[in-house]
């Protein structure tokens, strides 16, 4: 295999870990790895992953979450892993996103196979993706992949927060985020009482986007809730 993809472990126990890395390393896939949750959100972030392989017992931020994490940011395949049977365990990581489930102890070869399978499906859903510029009616263009938004033709400068937010809301159109969990997911922190920071950033996202809150093109106030973006895409 010589397109060297990319795939992530996330995974706690450091013997299962260097077990699975030795084999799909052999099998000809660059395989970096996180022992933690937060570890491997750090490691998603900074770079270019083709397919993600999650323990749901880890430390610090737990599967559950790093796969719903992930795949608010990402359409790559998510392989959860566990020692539980339980189907509710089953049901909950694919609820989240996850696109397939591999329970301990599993055969490496089960396990090649099934990764292969997907990216085979993903390389398939990439080709067929359509460019990653979105235009929308009233003006707004954004290229997802070099970061830039455009008004009407021009270009808009967003602080690397107000790009963040502005991608979250526009990669999940219709779907309702809180205030905490848009807090939660661009600054990876929690999210306090009273903290102020998510409605600025937000006001000043609209102020450069001329999105008026009160008769919103993109940026919709869900009241007593939070956000959610509501651009239509030019047809």
């Amino acid at each position: 295999m010589g397109n060297k993809e990319k795939i992530l472990i996330v995974e706690d126990d450091a013997s299962i870990a260097r077990i699975v890395c030795d084999h799909l390393r052999k099998e000809g896939y660059f395989v970096p790895w996180a022992s933690t949750g937060k570890e491997g959100w750090e490691d998603f972030k900074t770079d270019t992953y083709d397919l993600a392989l999650v323990d749901i017992m880890l430390p610090e931020m737990d599967g559950f979450t790093l796969c719903k994490t992930i795949r608010l940011e990402s359409d790559i395949p998510i392989l959860i892993v566990s020692a539980k049977t339980e189907s509710d365990s089953k049901i909950s990581g694919l609820d989240l996103g996850a696109d397939d489930y591999i329970t301990k102890p599993f055969r490496l070869d089960e396990l090649t196979a099934r990764i292969s399978s997907h990216l085979r499906r993903y390389r398939r859903y990439m080709q067929t993706d359509e460019a990653k510029i979105h235009e929308y009616n009233n003006g707004l263009k954004i290229d997802f992949d070099n970061e830039l938004v455009y008004v009407n033709g021009e270009t808009v400068q967003l602080t690397a927060k107000e790009l963040e937010l502005l991608f979250l809301l526009a990669k999940n159109p219709y779907q309702t985020f809180s205030k905490s969990e848009l807090y939660e997911h661009v600054w990876q922190q929690e999210d306090l009482n009273g903290n102020n920071t998510v409605t600025v950033h937000v006001k000043g996202l609209r102020t450069k986007l001329k999105d008026d809150a009160k008769t919103a093109k993109y940026i919709q106030t869900v009241w007593g809730v939070g956000y959610r973006f509501i651009g239509e895409m030019k047809q």
